[in-house]
């Protein structure tokens, strides 16, 4: 229940971006920017499932991942501890449905 709740919030707070169409022209041209509406709201669905998937598990979720997504690829970026941790959340990422393509641009920090 938690992850659904995890999953939700970030849903809630990307779609309201998606909703303000700056293409559509005042003769009634929304046909173009419908797409891309929908692809935003794809984009962060996405988003927020990668999110809860990596909420979800133990190793992972006290390390702070920020993911995007564009379209079936997802990009994730911050510091990880360890190499392994960094695989084990490309790995996550890469078992959500609807991933196809995972750039995994997070860093390993050294121990200080």
């Amino acid at each position: 229940m938690k992850i659904l709740a995890i999953a939700l919030t970030a849903l809630a707070l990307t779609l309201p971006a998606c909703a303000t169409d700056t293409n559509s022209s005042a003769t009634g041209g929304a046909s173009g920017s419908d797409s891309g509406i929908k692809q935003s709201s794809s984009n962060a669905m996405l988003t927020g499932k990668v999110k809860a998937a990596l909420a979800a598990d133990v190793g992972l979720k006290t390390w702070d991942i920020d993911v995007d997504s564009a379209g079936t690829t997802v990009t994730l970026n911050g510091a990880v501890d360890t190499e392994a941790t960094k695989q084990r959340a490309e790995s996550v990422a890469r078992g959500v449905d609807g991933v196809a393509t995972v750039k995994n641009n997070l860093t390993v920090k050294g121990k200080s």
